[in-house]
């Protein structure tokens, strides 16, 4: 998965790892978040990158991942909530089907 969506966008895997882009500005030493009708067009770009990964990961799954996830707001907590449901993200080493025949022998 991280390879594919890399391939489409690095900012798009950047938003699954570590979560959406809020644009923010300096306001008495603290920083807040912009409110959207300031946000630049680089800025609403950026922003999007969360909802392009959402459409990515949710377009891998069947009904029953879909209703796993459907309460989650972002890319990020899509993730890690598949990843918790699913373990580690280790790939798994395939099996043909005649390995899985000659075990059950």
């Amino acid at each position: 998965m991280k390879i594919f969506v890399e391939s489409i966008d690095q900012g798009i895997w950047d938003s699954i790892e570590n979560g959406p882009y809020i644009p923010k500005f300096k306001k008495n030493g603290s920083f807040i978040a912009k409110p959207w009708s300031k946000w630049t067009n680089d800025e609403c770009k950026m922003a999007k990158l969360d909802c392009s990964a959402q459409n990515i990961i949710a377009s891998a799954f069947d009904t029953n991942e879909f209703f796993r996830v459907s309460k989650c707001k972002t890319a990020k907590e899509t993730w890690d909530t598949l990843k918790a449901a699913h373990g580690n993200n280790e790939p798994k080493e395939a099996k043909s089907k005649s390995q899985a025949r000659r075990k059950r022998r």
